[in-house]
């Protein structure tokens, strides 16, 4: 299987000079904002081979000068992929660990289950021929009790192995390093740190656990600048905001990997998406000069438009020249012409026909207006998702006369909560009491004896995971219902890597892919919409789609697919910057309002579901509907007309398109 098919959903803005410059002169001008030395690679995969090679050679020169190398090694999910590389570097003979001392950076308390040295050995340590004595590590058991003796202890180690030659670790979303929480002081110790809530839902999700501990003992940022070198790896969208404020932010406690920019050989390694909000790859006209194209042009717009207050067709040529962007102007001769055409291009992206529209010019329109109607395909990891994130546009396609399906890969239990079985539990006792006394009344009894008990409840039941599953599908059913899709167009594809999972949080299989692959081939659409918030704490969303992913890319040749368009959503977890939108779906007052009634029927999410984004704890579907308003908002402020609300979506293309 492809381990990553995200490189599909191209960056058009970036340009690879940007994150690969040609020379020191060049590089020296991109990164004038960043404190930290900072390496950006296209993907999670090279950016870990890169990791691991430099790992290899300080171990390597270490041993050759001195005799040993002493490393303290993190384990946070990001770099375990610096791991496997390091593994694929020994079995090379490439790198020996014979001479590695080794001091695992942070450990759990309490919990020998959820233990970081047993990952790093399973990860690493087990795979290659460091020698056991020279491994270090914090008893977890007695940490709570003899924390401080035990950290002094600790450090003591470290000194009389020589001080730490290298850290090797990774960047959280929250901005800590190890386990230095927010607040993390910059010469603070190893020693006893209480969790935040972030992660500890880190720990849950790589222990695939509900609970997780509420302390670790950790190095400190402090123990950790002493080390001659530091690499600190960071992949994937969600670590944005942390790379962006440790490398050009103001060094702060509240950012403690900030920390690194009074290092003298601190280095970072990023993925694009890791890296996309660093001023090189988000504004690089700030910078260096661009090699512009349509989807950069207009980012450099919208940002101008933010900075002067101004719609695009009042943008002058001084508001050009003052903020950076005289190039343009040079480029089409005057900022009229460069207004019209970014204009005109937003202009294009709204449509009323998400389906096409039939008998219509669609030179200028997101979707061709043949075939018409079309069969829709929309994948909803969770049952929820496709009415939350684009619930308006499958109401527009089904009053224009399209014939809409939706499959709902996994059926969503775990989100819903105790409270919510414990309430159908009665109700469907009493009515069982009522109708069939005799029959299946002992059932449910049992379901609610052990709801009322969890104490000893290692794993969730299956019974009372599939009926906290129907829960909420046939909240979906009604929803669908409301947005006009029959039932008998809705699939319940129960994929295995969540079903299977005690968590539904197991790994990616063919057997998922099969699944989604089958459908796909007995629905033969000509329009498809898959998830890409691939942020999603819990993972679902990115196995989810990854399926479909890996579904497209098997299927691409075949003859029904030339004619199928496939469009990407967001919306639980976050939203298309404007500058990538290729399809604004815009939403009446009433038309905004009835998604609003399709999202209600979801009961089990309204109040009490569990996964809350945010210091305020707003639920994902309350913060996906104020980023409809949010992006109307954002069209009306670059001078586009006025809507109630937009649903937004980009195109997924395949690498040969």
């Amino acid at each position: 299987m492809k381990t990553d098919l995200k490189t599909n959903i191209k960056f058009y803005q970036v340009s690879n000079r940007y994150y690969r410059p040609e020379n020191e002169i060049e590089l020296a001008s991109l990164t004038r904002y960043e404190k930290v030395t900072t390496r950006v690679e296209e993907s999670a995969e090279q950016g870990a081979r890169i990791a691991a090679l430099e790992v290899a050679n300080i171990i390597n020169k270490c041993i050759e000068s001195k005799g040993r190398c002493v490393i303290g090694f993190g384990a946070g999910r990001y770099v375990f992929k610096v791991y496997d590389e390091l593994v694929k570097l020994y079995f090379a003979d490439k790198v020996s660990f014979a001479d590695v001392v080794a001091f695992n950076l942070s450990e759990l308390c309490g919990d020998n289950d959820m233990s970081l040295h047993r990952l790093i050995q399973e990860q690493l340590y087990a795979k290659v021929d460091i020698e056991p004595d020279k491994i270090h590590t914090i008893n977890n058991l007695e940490a709570i009790d003899n924390a401080h003796e035990l950290c002094k202890a600790y450090e003591r180690e470290i000194l009389e192995a020589g001080g730490l030659d290298l850290v090797l670790c990774d960047l959280n979303n929250d901005g800590s390093i190890a386990y230095n929480e927010p607040g993390s002081a910059r010469d603070s110790a190893c020693r006893l740190m209480l969790l935040g809530s972030e992660s500890r839902t880190r720990v849950a999700e790589v222990f695939q656990s509900d609970t997780a501990p509420k302390t670790a003992v950790t190095l400190g940022i402090g123990n950790i600048l002493k080390a001659d070198k530091v690499i600190c790896v960071a992949w994937d969208e969600d670590s944005a905001n942390a790379l962006f404020n440790t490398i050009e932010g103001k060094m702060t406690d509240l950012v403690p990997a900030s920390f690194l920019q009074v290092h003298n050989d601190a280095q970072i390694i990023a993925d694009l998406d890791a890296a996309s909000h660093l001023t090189r790859i988000s504004y690089p006209w700030k910078v260096t000069s661009c090699e512009w194209n349509d989807h950069l042009i207009r980012r450099a717009i919208v940002w101008l438009c933010e900075q002067t207050g101004k719609p695009v067709l009042k943008l002058t040529n001084k508001d050009y020249n003052d903020y950076g962007l005289s190039e343009l102007v040079a480029l089409y001769d005057s900022a009229y012409n460069v207004n019209i055409k970014i204009f005109n291009d937003l202009q294009h992206t709204i449509t009323g026909w998400p389906g096409g529209k039939p008998n219509a010019d669609d030179t200028y329109r997101p979707e061709r207006e043949k075939p018409y109607p079309k069969r829709v395909l929309v994948f909803s990891p969770h049952p929820d998702d496709v009415v939350v994130s684009m619930g308006g546009t499958v109401r527009r396609l089904v009053q224009q006369g399209h014939d809409v399906r939706i499959a709902f890969q996994t059926d969503g239990d775990v989100a819903v909560s105790d409270e919510d079985l414990m309430r159908n539990l009665i109700l469907a006792e009493r009515v069982m009491r009522q109708y069939e006394p005799e029959r299946n009344v002992h059932f449910i009894q049992q379901m609610r004896e052990k709801l009322n008990d969890r104490s000893n409840a290692s794993e969730e039941d299956n019974a009372i995971r599939y009926f906290k599953g129907s829960i909420i599908l046939s909240e979906a059913y009604m929803a669908c219902r409301q947005m006009g899709v029959p039932r008998e167009n809705l699939y319940d594809l129960r994929m295995p890597f969540y079903t299977n999972d005690p968590h539904g949080q197991g790994k990616l299989t063919d057997e998922d892919v099969a699944v989604v692959q089958n459908l796909i081939l007995q629905v033969k659409p000509h329009q498809i919409f898959i998830d890409n918030d691939l942020v999603d704490p819990n993972g679902v969303h990115m196995r989810a789609s990854g399926a479909v992913m890996h579904a497209l890319d098997n299927l691409k040749d075949e003859e029904f697919m030339r004619d199928c368009r496939v469009w990407m959503y967001r919306g639980q977890w976050g939203q298309w910057d404007v500058d990538h939108v290729e399809m604004a779906v815009p939403m009446s007052p009433e038309e905004f309002s009835d998604k609003r009634d399709a999202i209600l029927k979801f009961q089990s999410q309204i109040h009490d579901a569990p996964f809350r984004t945010g210091t305020d704890g707003k639920l994902s579907w309350q913060r996906s509907i104020e980023r409809n308003r949010d992006l109307a908002e954002v069209y009306q402020r670059l001078g586009l007309a006025t809507y109630e609300a937009i649903e937004a979506f980009v195109q997924y293309r395949f690498r040969n398109e």
